[in-house]
């Protein structure tokens, strides 16, 4: 008998970057899958609710009062909660989905853990971590927007987008950038307030500071030969994938997730020291001299190597994104099977 679409609530923070793209991409895929999507964008007072010690005791309390097959108030049989765990929403549907981001899934996260149903892990990494804690994890990986712009010949310049994200290691590259003026021009683009010491810091660093809109974005994403992707911590990496989206030649950090996504074929891995923790996942800094070293190789390289290296990573951006509508399907399928959600027409 031919099932029911299952009828899925999206749930999470739109911020406007990467966060609003998972919004989007995961969307997509599900109604790809069949599904019948509702998103629900969470704003400043669902996140402060998410918070509130009410919110959190009332959750519990329902817990305790139904089973977790309890009937579904808002008539969805599958809450997908992105990030973070939202106690708010998980009376409202049958069965509960996280789809994590380690560095930013916190102690009042990690206190509802016992409500998922289900880990949807965009990392290896993340599947991990949450299977130690007793989670049924399935790992989707994900997807990113394909930014290439056709027409536009990248220039040898690097290009670093820090964006809002304190974890992307922007102070100390830019800090490494000012010891060297001998190398290509570096943009750094960051939607924050800049320290005293990066105004006019070098002649060959240019800032792109507050809002950029998306097709200027775009063009310098295509226009700049190298990315420097120095990430400390991924949920799951949209610059860098984007970076191998147009073809440039990537610079990540070799620690994981950051190495999930670019190997020595595809990028460039730059050596790091594990810090300190930061909510579940722990912090990788790349290695001052290592990256020194790297980014003196790879200007030595023919450009012909450059453009090997590039069209590796666009391989594997095109490859990733032909399979995840697959990866996503085979995990809404384990749950119809163990948990027997969705309906069945009569």
């Amino acid at each position: 008998m031919e099932q029911a679409p299952l009828r899925v609530r999206l749930i999470g923070k739109a911020n406007g970057v990467g966060l609003s793209r998972d919004f989007d991409l995961l969307a997509g895929a599900l109604r790809a899958c069949g599904c019948e999507v509702t998103l629900r964008a969470c704003e400043r007072r669902d996140r402060k609710r998410r918070r509130g010690l009410f919110t959190r005791l009332a959750a519990r309390a329902r817990a305790l009062r139904a089973p977790a097959s309890a009937t579904r108030a808002a008539g969805y049989d599958l809450n997908v909660m992105l990030e973070h765990v939202w106690p708010q929403f998980l009376h409202e549907a049958g069965c509960n989905v996280i789809v994590p981001n380690p560095e930013w899934f916190d102690r009042r996260d990690v206190a509802f853990l016992g409500a998922a149903h289900r880990i949807w892990a965009k990392t290896l990494l993340a599947e991990r971590l949450f299977a130690a804690r007793g989670c049924r994890a399935v790992h989707i990986g994900f997807d990113s927007v394909d930014r290439q712009h056709g027409g536009i010949a990248p220039r040898v310049q690097f290009l670093h987008l820090a964006g809002r994200s304190p974890l992307k290691g922007t102070s100390r590259l830019r800090s490494l950038w000012q010891r060297h003026s001998e190398w290509p021009q570096l943009t750094i683009v960051q939607d924050v307030e800049l320290p005293a010491d990066a105004a006019g810091a070098a002649a060959n660093i240019v800032h792109h500071h507050g809002f950029l809109d998306d097709e200027s974005l775009r063009t310098l994403q295509n226009t700049h030969r190298f990315h420097l992707c120095t990430s400390e911590a991924e949920g799951w990496g949209h610059y860098i994938v984007e970076a191998m989206s147009v073809g440039a030649v990537t610079f990540t950090c070799d620690a994981p997730p950051m190495n999930e996504l670019i190997d020595g074929e595809r990028g460039v891995l730059v050596a790091g020291r594990a810090g300190e923790r930061h909510n579940l996942a722990t912090l990788y800094h790349f290695d001052e001299s290592a990256l020194e070293a790297e980014i003196a190789r790879v200007l030595a390289l023919a450009p012909a190597q450059w453009d090997l290296t590039g069209a590796a990573g666009r391989r594997w951006f095109l490859d990733n994104k032909q399979g995840f509508v697959g990866r996503v399907q085979r995990a809404l399928s384990d749950i119809r099977t163990s948990l027997h959600v969705g309906r069945t027409p009569s």
